[in-house]
Order: C-alpha cells, then sequence, then structure tokens
C-alpha cells in the first residue's frame, strides 16, 4: 500500500462545524484536511438566522466566506470529494476517498451531519427548508402571525403546538391520519382555538418551494403559509459506526463534554451528534471540538 500523505487532524465534512474545527487547529498550527462533498443539509434555504453578525444571510455565502478565512491559514487544506472508508492503523486512522485518495491522520473530527427522511407526501421535499420547517427558532419570526399548520400527532404534536402557538395564533394540527392526542391534550389545544384536522394529505401545493395550501385525499383543501414537521432522520455518514461509534438512543452520535466519541482519537461535532439544529450551535461545537483536539495532540506530545 502507498504511503499516505500525513496530517495531525483529518475533519470528514466541511460545513459550518467541520470549518470551525478547522479554523480552530489551523490557529493553533496544525497541519489539517477537511474532505467535504458539498451537500450541506440546509442547501435549499435562503437565509439563516439567529447567528449574530451574520442574521438574515444565506447559508452558502457564510460557508463562503467561513472557507476563505479557514483558507488563510497555510496549515489547513480542504478537499472537494467524499470519505468512503478508514481504517485504523497503529496510532493513525487511515482515510480513503471516492476519487481514490487516501490520507492519514493521528485524529479524525467527523462534522457529516445528518440526512432528513422525507415523508411520502408530493411536493414536500421541494419545500423543505422554505416553507415546510424544522424550527421557529431559525424561521418562526419570519412567518410571525401567518396561518401555520404542523404535521405531528400525539405527543410530539402536542408539545410542537405548545412552541409554535408563541409565532402565531392562526394554528392548525394536521395529524395526517387518527389523532392519537389524549382527551386532555386535545381540550387543551381546543381551548387555545388550535383546530386539529384528521384528513390524510394527498400533496402540498407550492409555487417554488412555497406553500399555498394543503391538498387532502377528501378532494378538500386548506390554504396555509408554513407547515413545521420534526422528521426521523439518519446519520448522513455511516463510517463512524464502522470503527465503533456508540449512538444515543436517539440516533446521534454519543459524544462526551469535549466532544470525544466512544472510539480513542475520533471526535464528531455538529447536527450529527445534537437535535440543536443551527449554524450558530454547530460553529460554537466546532470551535470547542478544536480545542479539544489540539489539547489532546499536545497532552500526547507533551
Amino acid at each position: 500500500m502507498e504511503t499516505a500523505k500525513k496530517y495531525d487532524v483529518i475533519i470528514v465534512g466541511g460545513s459550518y462545524a467541520g470549518l470551525a474545527v478547522g479554523l480552530a487547529l489551523g490557529r493553533a498550527l496544525r497541519k489539517v484536511l477537511i474532505i467535504d462533498s458539498g451537500k450541506p443539509c440546509n442547501r435549499q434555504t435562503p437565509h439563516s438566522h439567529n447567528f449574530l453578525t451574520q442574521d438574515g444571510t444565506a447559508p452558502a455565502q457564510i460557508a463562503s466566506i467561513a472557507r476563505e478565512q479557514v483558507l488563510n491559514y497555510n496549515t489547513v487544506n480542504i478537499l472537494h470529494d467524499r470519505v468512503v472508508n478508514t481504517k485504523k492503523e497503529g496510532r493513525e486512522f487511515r482515510v480513503f476517498t471516492q476519487s481514490g485518495e487516501s490520507f492519514a491522520a493521528r485524529k479524525l473530527v467527523f462534522a457529516t451531519g445528518i440526512a432528513d427522511i422525507m415523508p411520502d407526501i408530493p411536493s414536500f421535499a421541494e419545500s423543505w427548508g422554505k416553507s415546510v420547517l424544522h424550527c421557529p427558532y431559525c424561521h418562526g419570526y419570519e412567518v410571525r402571525g401567518q396561518k401555520t399548520g404542523i404535521l405531528a400527532n400525539g405527543d410530539s404534536g402536542y408539545e410542537f403546538c405548545m412552541l409554535i402557538a408563541n409565532w402565531t395564533s392562526d394554528l392548525t394540527l394536521y395529524t395526517n391520519s387518527k389523532s392519537t392526542l389524549t382527551q386532555e391534550q386535545t381540550a387543551q389545544l381546543h381551548k387555545h382555538k388550535i383546530n386539529i384536522v384528521e384528513d390524510e394529505i394527498l400533496k402540498l401545493d407550492q409555487t417554488n418551494g412555497y406553500l399555498n395550501s394543503i391538498q387532502f385525499k377528501t378532494g378538500r383543501a386548506e390554504p396555509v403559509t408554513a407547515l413545521y414537521a420534526r422528521l426521523p432522520f439518519q446519520q448522513h455518514c455511516d463510517i463512524p459506526l464502522q470503527l465503533g461509534c456508540e449512538l444515543t438512543s436517539d440516533g446521534y452520535i454519543k459524544v462526551d463534554a469535549a466532544q470525544k466519541t466512544s472510539v480513542s482519537g475520533v471526535y464528531a461535532c455538529g447536527d450529527n451528534v445534537t437535535r440543536m439544529r443551527t449554524v450558530a450551535n454547530a460553529v460554537s461545537m466546532g470551535t470547542t471540538t478544536g480545542l479539544m483536539v489540539n489539547k489532546e495532540l499536545v497532552e500526547e506530545e507533551f
């Protein structure tokens, strides 16, 4: 096997968390390779919010500025490729990419995010991140006071209604099947004038990703401006699992306060470890990870 080019740290995933790791390590004089396939989960989202100095900026623009700043540090390289396999070789990790290249590093960081599993509802995926939303803190202000729906049922639907009611009084819960709410939950939602619709959804009517109405299998339709949904997900990259990294009961990569996984030398940060899916949180976690990785390298070297 040919000799692989060596780095102190290889970061798999070069969106906000991965770039923040790279920035912290670059400033710590570490030789770093960031490998990214260029498919962030928010690539359809037109604007990012709740990130100081960047509120309302397009996510792609934030990432572009971040890459430019990270590359100011000559010890950091960014490779547009996809990691397909890794192996532990002694005290190093060997990383193999789709293009056939391989690299080695003492530490690995996975900032690979998650992949949302879309329901089988026509036009849902096209509207995801634009008018079909996952987070009111990211998007609620922009659709405040407007006719809003929630696609959920049972305890999750009830809790989501409580949260979204802070942003609008024109709210409907769409269970897309028979309601599994308790009698008490149903009464409480009705008390707050939140409608419950059990009709099955046929499709979403949208224009360029922005909702006009929900069409039901009964032939009826209801106008709606925004629809919130919490989707099931899977890890965007299964390589951490192949290395032996543990997952939480919710399906996130299990990490400690220093962002260390259950596998020595392997770290993870960003959407793949937490349900708090914001750009600001990803950057914060990435910075912390960079500091902790460098600390471990210093302790090993000193």
